[in-house]
């Protein structure tokens, strides 16, 4: 390691100012943050992060000598060895990274000479080193070796820093590949390592905090290969690879430039946050778009622009990953396998079970093959991947994907054909997408490589969003998943023509980042695509319906009261037929779950699924014989009343409830629902009021709250402010009043894991916390205590309220868009008591930090609000509330 200037660390002016002084901690500590302030304004002015992670391991190695010869004599020396590991004996060090080392032992070391070591270590922290240490013999080194990869690949980046070479020499001989873990195995273990860490981070670097050292395709990844390299070859550094053939010089310098862009955000992570820092929190990824020169154009926000810089970077990593990793591969653990060729057709050929091109001029000769090559793989599932040498070939030869080749019709026949497959699709287009061929070939997916949505909802970036979807299509026509989601998998098989399916899934989202209506916009590049793949005009009416469309279900689903026949009939008016209705509800399925793991929940999917079926019914029944209100009524009556007999209820005792609630008690409760809430209230004593009794899992799919007492003064807010506090979500709230003034409210709730309370003692705590809420002074609204948390804090949505009649409704609906926080409902709910407002039903929607939530309101008079007074009234009450 090159001994940086004394601007850094003046040895010689260290070494006097030591002797002078009987006090050498102040004098270690000066020097310490000299040169780490040295550092960080090196940083500032552009220094390059692999020479600025270089030059603090030398200084930190210039502190450790010294302070180990202050108290290691010299005639103890040959005993001992000072040793720096892991990415510390790489010679690369971050700002607040720990300082690892370990104190070599010899087998025969006498413990009192251990003693000494201690004011060593103690030493250490007093200066105000972060260090990690062990001390270990040469056996214990050995044996520990031999049991835990981490520790083998540790000791395999030591650093001797002071002490007995001839001890160090020792350690290394006994840890090599000669003794232990030879190259093969080293391998193995390191990329199933590999592996069980991608799990953590879902398999995707496209994070919404990713972690840049862990993550794929982030530091760790790059260490991986350097790792493998040095146990295999002996290769000191990764520009050693380039002389074994392994790396050319552009793949080098890809990963040299990757590892810098990475560095440098983790070195300003350090800065800014004084502590070890690898996440790439909210809180810091604004902060460092400004610092690095982003600014917001092109209808996205300078932090967006970073982050997408961010994630194009860690995808080139994870490419080279994926490559290198592949050679490794070939080169040691299928070094004895039979190099024997089996020939697929004149281009390609599979050889050690990995297909290959045939010779090095096959795509320049033959440009088709580069889509071809992913057909093959789809049709020859036991084929394990696709050799190293080829997928370089692939990556080099992407330019050749230009618009003649688009518009070549063999290509674009090629590509339809890969989507016509009835396996392997979704792999082989993220194997298209990892290779850069995907991005080539349609244009407009590029332009979303790696774009993110700053916000807390899409977890994803859209490229990464647009291939979860496509999977979660595909995962409905395997049989194997049919258990996830049986109607989806039982209605897709009613589809002629799933491949259309998948071209609306791979556009639906496509626009996205041009400004305006990503939907309107994505319908004309799929309309592009469509008539530039030979799809008639039918198939293309299809696709582009479906992606102008794409949240119409779960819009409608979300946003309306699906008890309203008038709701399902205009639904169904847009639907127009049962195929179309099949292909928007996977569509939409597929969408919602690919937007993030938490969005979707067993609410989600009994609220889509009533929909669906609903709008099915209406199909069927004939969109010129509309449902009626009436008939529902009678239905839901009608079984209830039966159900009810099997409780030994009678029909008077029943009708005696129903005679005190109108029509919309029977229109916004399903059959079940009536008939479980009928019994307990006609068993009810006049001592158990407030009634409080709660179904763990209900067809609505979440747990139900249901509340029978006599109405007053902030019931909805205390209710709500109850369920808040125990870190539980409502999404829907129906809530209904007597004509003797009691309440009938039900509340349907998840767990912060989105699903339903499946403990029996979680329940019995919502039951008394309920309780205890209603029990409290009736006069003043309740006190919220909770706080914001961190992520939703630096995503402040203003508060709008808009309200809407159109005449289908049978309430004023109301909508409330604003930031998520705690005791956001209660708050609501103090706003609509104090402005005489009847709450009829709530659908409650929150988007990561973003709520949107619809409100069935009604006057006093249980009729629809038509006053603007009153309206406007209610408005500036909720934002009061809300902006307190």
């Amino acid at each position: 390691m090159n001994a940086p200037g004394p601007e850094l660390f003046d040895r010689a002016a260290f070494a006097a100012r030591l002797t002078a002084t009987n006090k050498p901690i102040p004098v270690f500590r000066e020097a310490l943050k000299e040169s780490n302030q040295h550092l960080r304004q090196e940083f500032e002015a552009g220094v390059s992060p692999s020479l600025l992670v270089q030059q603090h391991a030398w200084l930190i190695d210039q502190l450790l000598i010294q302070a180990w010869c202050m108290h290691v004599p010299p005639a103890m020396e040959d005993q001992f060895a000072l040793v720096a590991v892991g990415g510390y004996g790489r010679g690369e060090l971050l700002p607040r990274s720990d300082i690892d080392i370990m104190i070599l032992l010899t087998d025969e070391q006498d413990p009192a000479l251990c003693a000494a070591l201690e004011p060593f270590l103690t030493m250490l922290w007093d200066i105000g080193l972060e260090v990690g240490h062990s001390v270990r013999t040469l056996s214990e080194c050995e044996s520990q070796a031999l049991s835990d990869i981490t520790v083998a690949t540790n000791l395999m980046e030591a650093r001797l820093l002071h002490g007995s070479r001839e001890l160090f020499d020792t350690m290394r001989r006994r840890t090599g590949p000669d003794s232990i873990w030879p190259s093969d195995e080293f391998f193995a273990a390191k990329l199933q390592e590999q592996v069980t860490r991608h799990h953590k981070f879902h398999d995707t670097a496209y994070n919404l905090e990713p972690n840049i050292k862990e993550g794929p395709g982030g530091l760790r990844d790059i260490q991986v290969i350097g790792w493998v390299a040095k146990r295999h070859f002996g290769a000191d550094t990764l520009h050693d690879l380039v002389a074994h053939r392994f790396l050319t010089q552009t793949e080098y310098q890809l990963l040299h430039d990757g590892q810098e862009f990475l560095w440098r955000i983790r070195i300003a992570l350090h800065n800014i946050t004084g502590r070890r820092e690898d996440r790439l929190l909210f809180d810091h990824q604004r902060t460092l778009a400004r610092m690095f020169g982003y600014t917001d154009h092109d209808h996205r926000l300078a932090v967006e622009h970073f982050m997408m810089d961010y994630y194009r970077n860690i995808m080139e990593l994870s490419r080279l990953n994926e490559m290198l990793l592949q050679l490794f591969k070939e080169e040691i653990l299928y070094a004895s396998t039979s190099d024997e060729a089996k020939p697929i057709n004149e281009r390609f050929q599979i050889r050690k079970g990995f297909l290959e091109a045939t010779r090095a001029d096959v795509f320049t000769t033959a440009p088709s093959a580069l889509l071809e090559i992913f057909l093959i793989l789809c049709q020859n599932q036991q084929i394990k991947g696709v050799r190293a040498g080829t997928i370089r070939q692939i990556r080099n030869h992407c330019y050749l994907i230009d618009e003649e080749f688009r518009a070549n019709r063999a290509n674009q026949q090629l590509f339809i054909e890969i989507l016509r497959q009835p396996v392997g699709v979704t792999h082989e287009l993220r194997r298209m997408h990892r290779y850069g061929v995907l991005a080539a070939y349609l244009p407009a997916f590029n332009r979303i490589v790696g774009q993110m949505q700053h916000d807390l909802f899409h977890v994803y970036t859209v490229d990464e969003h647009i291939l979860r979807a496509l999977r979660n299509v595909r995962r409905f026509s395997v049989p194997e998943y049919t258990h996830e989601f049986p109607l989806c998998s039982s209605r897709f098989h009613y589809l002629k023509k799933p491949e259309l399916l998948y071209i609306a899934a791979i556009f639906h989202d496509i626009a996205k980042g041009r400004g305006g209506d990503h939907s309107v916009l994505g319908e004309v590049t799929a309309r592009e695509f469509c008539a530039g793949h030979g799809l008639d005009a039918e198939d293309t009416d299809v696709v582009c319906w479906l992606v102008r469309h794409h949240l119409l279900m779960s819009v409608t689903a979300q946003n309306n009261d699906l008890s309203d026949t008038k709701v399902i009939n205009r639904f169904a008016a847009q639907i127009k037929t049962i195929e179309r209705l099949d292909q928007l509800y996977l569509l939409t399925v597929a969408d919602i779950r690919a937007t993030s793991p938490a969005v979707w929940n067993s609410w989600k999917d009994a609220l889509l699924k009533e929909l669906y079926r609903a709008t099915a019914r209406a199909l069927k029944r004939g969109l010129d014989n509309p449902l009626e209100q009436i008939e529902r009524i009678q239905h839901n009556q009608q079984t209830a009343i039966e159900e009810l007999r099997l409780h030994r209820i009678g029909k008077e005792a029943a009708e005696a409830v129903w005679s005190r609630l109108n029509e919309e008690y029977f229109l916004v409760h399903s059959a079940d629902e009536i008939a479980w809430q009928t019994r307990h209230i006609v068993t009810a004593k006049p001592e158990q009021l407030p009634l409080v009794i709660i179904r763990q899992m209900t067809r609505r799919g979440g747990t139900e709250i249901f509340i029978y007492t006599r109405d007053r003064d902030y019931l909805f807010a205390r209710v709500t402010a109850a369920i808040g506090q125990l870190d539980l979500n409502i999404v829907e709230a129906r809530i209904i009043t007597s004509a003797d003034g009691f309440v009938l409210d039900t509340f349907i709730v998840l767990d912060s894991e989105g699903e339903p309370i499946s403990d029996q003692r979680a329940l019995r705590e919502i039951e008394h916390c309920v309780k205890k809420f209603l029990a409290m002074d009736a006069s003043q609204p309740p006190r919220i205590v909770k706080h914001i948390p961190r992520a939703l804090k630096h995503f402040p949505i203003p508060t709008q309220v808009s309200f809407q009649d159109d005449n289908i409704s049978r309430h004023t609906v109301m909508k409330v868009t604003t930031s998520d926080r705690p005791g956001l409902l209660a708050r609501i709910g103090a706003a609509l008591w104090e402005c005489h407002v009847k709450l009829q039903k709530a659908k409650i929607g929150t988007f990561g930090e973003r709520v949107e939530d619809t409100f069935f309101i009604t006057g006093q008079d249980n009729k629809k609000i038509v006053d603007p007074e009153q309206l406007k009234q209610l408005e500036q009450a909720i934002i009061r509330q809300l902006d307190q």
